[in-house]
């Protein structure tokens, strides 16, 4: 069902209740379609398993494997 803006704040618990029970709800303004109310476990489904930056490093190669040695050069000398 598409939605006026207007009409999709007035009956808002409405609306809510028609993404639950019916599935997607879409708004249009000025005839539109501008936004689409999902219910929250039809998010999840759709926007997958999101790891936080945390989790993503918690996932990232031990680096210790690797083998990486650092120069021991002087640095070039700067005139200032």
């Amino acid at each position: 069902m598409v939605w006026q803006i207007q009409e999709a704040k007035q009956r808002f618990s409405e609306f809510v209740q028609k993404a639950l029970d019916e599935g997607p709800q879409t708004v249009s303004r000025r005839g539109r379609d501008v936004a689409v109310l999902v219910s929250a476990r039809d998010f999840e489904r759709l926007a997958g398993h999101r790891l936080d930056f945390k989790d993503f490093l918690l996932t990232a190669p031990d680096l210790q494997e690797l083998d990486i040695e650092r120069p021991r050069d002087l640095p070039r000398a700067v005139d200032l």
